[in-house]
């Protein structure tokens, strides 16, 4: 049942080649059974959503997409039947640095008006201490801080200490907007 309730966007977006931008967005719906029409109604609204109107883009096979574009279908994809929480892994790394930007934003602007719990997995505390409001640090696969990204950045944990010495600097985001509803992890 959780995994019925969970949407996932991973970095390599795994759409299906073969399928076109509406048939992937439309997959999930229809294997939860939803009808052809409902699905079909569903895949428009969530493309509109992240910046894909269904014309031009529905009738698009993905090696026709920009990256950012794929990463905006994934996305629609994984809220195709609204899940409680959605996981995404590393989802904008694989993007150059304008494209992530703007889709990075496209989705605060989605998840405020949405309000779904996103766990977000991610290697770049930047990205970390600007989308979320609560941060994780894992050591070993072990969670040894879970906070709000000031309390990580002035974290006296050792630990952390070690691991925010080892990263490259990056732009103080800690005063940055946060969504207004939903916890992004």
């Amino acid at each position: 049942e959780l995994r019925r309730r969970t949407g996932y966007v991973f970095q390599d977006v795994g759409l299906f080649p073969h399928l076109t931008v509406e048939e992937n967005v439309r997959i999930v719906p229809r294997l939860e059974g939803w009808d052809a029409k409902r699905a079909a109604t569903r895949a428009a609204e969530l493309l509109e959503m992240v910046g894909l109107p269904a014309r031009p883009y529905a009738s698009r096979m993905p090696s026709e997409l920009s990256g950012g574009q794929r990463q905006r279908v994934g996305l629609a994809r994984a809220l195709a039947v609204a899940p409680d929480v959605l996981l995404m892994d590393e989802p904008f790394g694989a993007l150059d640095p304008i494209t992530r930007a703007e889709v990075r934003q496209e989705f605060a602007r989605i998840q405020a008006t949405l309000g779904t719990t996103v766990i977000l997995v991610t290697h770049d505390m930047g990205e970390a201490f600007s989308m979320a409001r609560r941060v994780a640090v894992l050591d070993g696969g072990r969670m040894i801080t879970c906070d709000s990204p000031a309390a990580v950045a002035a974290s006296t944990d050792a630990r952390v200490r070690a691991f925010l010495a080892a990263l490259p600097p990056w732009p103080d985001t800690t005063q940055a907007t946060r969504p207004a509803h939903g916890p992004v992890h």
